[in-house]
């Protein structure tokens, strides 16, 4: 078989040139012209003569040098011990249709180099991502300028400019601030201490929420507690100009910062366990209204928590109950609440500590604290807090869904309510019809919280189920409530509530002011 018999030899299958049949010693002519002809094939020669040149530059390493032997060593095992020949080199021209990268052209015996190892930048600081240098510098300049006339230091009553204008945080966290950085209690905070705390404590990296919680946390603690905001609601009562009237009557100032403490904790702590976590501080607005208030003279426009009207409608409304100012209250008292609006069964529940467990230590009683959740929940049955507290007192089974047997359970006495007052009763098929129209549940014949927290309407479902006057005023839809919430959609029901009611309460203290009436001493007589 002569190569002239193979035209085009260099895109023939490389299977079809094993040629089984012919072996190298029964027709070396061939085999002679077939390596001839590879070796004039471009590619080949550039394999050639990269490896002499790496040769003549001594480039190859050891490891590569035995590579080759080994790999010439085999070669020549193919072409004398094998019966055909090897099969066509991929540089051939059959191959050569595909383009052919740069480095397909290098030695194949070049050594390999190992990846170059990446840098990943510290993406986790443990106290916070730490300052840019130009709000370091910033910050250093302003605390030397403000300490250098204090060598010695800077007192309490002086510390205040330093918390406003280098914190950037409330005046009236000034004094706690203060006696955080003064561990020793010498009275005074120098430079160097405020830098240590400040700065090299990592709080100036922090956003504002993470520094007032850092501020009123106790040492060690993951939480806030209540009497942790009882020195920031002082030092607020001792300065603040909507507060001075307060200054003569401790007795009062007293309450006040309960109820401001009650307030931030129904709403912020929603877990219900009477710690405050940073989670949690930062889900809500508190740290907004303490910077409002701070900068706000007048104390009853900051409505969120600080308002003395709100204080003053949760307090007297507490003291119209109270009959025996014991500062207990009970079920009967409970249920002279607005004007014998609860029915029984919903006030059993409560009293039964099913929606929250009462703080009093007095079996069967009730608390101002107590009091306090229970206003909140009561007169804003659109919040979430709310919500929370209500679904658990209709779920009488705990199953986490609100059934129709339960509803009818609880609405059973507001039919008849109706009709001791000739009030056209409605009846339940209807109501619940109505209900599910309005709450729109994902499962029928159920209602989960869920439910309640998507709809706009669940603060009716409550009142359809336990207060006959909301109930009522419901089925009326009374033209004043509708245009009151008109006019200031963003208002809660509370502070429409708390707007109302401080209106009655003033016009009725400037009545027993002037002797006509002594209105803390007229009985609540039930209607029914």
């Amino acid at each position: 078989m002569d190569i002239e018999d193979i035209e085009d030899v260099h895109i023939m299958d490389p299977e079809l040139l094993q040629l089984p049949g012919l072996s190298v010693k029964s027709n070396p002519l061939f085999a002679e012209q077939l390596f001839s002809h590879w070796l004039s094939l471009p590619d080949t020669t550039r394999l050639v003569k990269s490896l002499i040149d790496d040769t003549k530059s001594s480039s190859i390493s050891k490891n590569s040098a035995n590579l080759n032997i080994a790999c010439g060593s085999a070669l020549s095992s193919v072409f004398l011990n094998s019966g055909t020949p090897p099969l066509s080199p991929r540089g051939s021209p059959r191959f050569s249709r595909q383009k052919t990268s740069p480095f397909s052209l290098r030695s194949p015996l070049r050594s390999l180099t190992e990846p170059k190892r990446q840098l990943i930048p510290q993406f986790y600081f443990k106290h916070g991502l730490p300052p840019a240098k130009e709000l370091k510098e910033q910050c250093l300049s302003m605390v030397d300028h403000l300490f250098s006339d204090y060598i010695d230091g800077l007192r309490v009553d002086e510390f205040k400019t330093v918390t406003k204008e280098v914190c950037k945080l409330p005046s009236f966290l000034s004094s706690l601030l203060f006696r955080k950085i003064d561990v020793d209690s010498t009275g005074c905070v120098t430079r160097d201490a405020f830098i240590k705390y400040w700065i090299d404590g990592h709080m100036l990296a922090m956003d504002v929420t993470s520094q007032i919680y850092n501020i009123l946390r106790q040492p060690g603690c993951m939480y806030l507690r209540q009497a942790d905001f009882k020195p920031v609601l002082d030092e607020l009562l001792a300065t603040h100009p909507g507060l001075e009237f307060l200054r003569n009557t401790p007795e009062f100032q007293e309450r006040y910062a309960e109820t401001v403490i009650y307030r931030i904790f129904y709403y912020i702590n929603r877990s219900g366990t009477g710690c405050i976590t940073l989670r949690e501080l930062k889900r809500g607005n508190l740290v907004a209204a303490m910077q409002q208030v701070d900068e706000e003279d007048d104390i009853n426009k900051v409505i969120r928590y600080f308002s003395y009207e709100h204080f003053y409608v949760i307090y007297c409304r507490f003291w119209e109950l109270d009959g025996d100012h014991d500062f207990l209250i009970d079920k009967e008292n409970l249920l002279k609440y607005g004007n014998h609006a609860l029915t029984y069964r919903i006030v059993d529940r409560i009293f039964s500590q099913v929606p929250r467990k009462f703080t009093s230590k007095v079996e069967g009683k009730m608390s101002y604290e107590d009091f306090a959740y229970f206003i909140l929940a009561e007169e804003d049955k659109s919040s979430e807090p709310s919500l929370e507290y209500w679904f658990k007192c209709i779920d009488l089974d705990g199953d986490g869904v609100i059934s129709p047997n339960e509803m009818q359970f609880f609405y059973e006495e507001q039919l008849h309510r109706m009709e001791c007052i000739t009030q056209e009763p409605v009846l339940f098929e209807d109501i619940l019809c109505q209900i599910f129209d309005m709450i729109k549940p994902e499962k029928e014949n159920c209602i989960t919280l869920k439910d309640l927290k998507a709809s706009k309407l669940s603060r009716n479902v409550f009142n359809i189920l336990f207060n006959l006057n909301k109930f009522m005023a419901f089925e009326t839809r009374d033209p004043f409530l509708i245009r009151q919430e008109r006019e200031n959609p963003t208002l809660t029901e509370w502070d429409r509530f708390a707007q109302r009611e401080y209106v009655r309460l003033s016009m009725e203290e400037d009545e027993v002011s002037n002797g006509s009436a002594d209105v803390w001493d007229e009985p609540l007589e039930s209607p029914f």
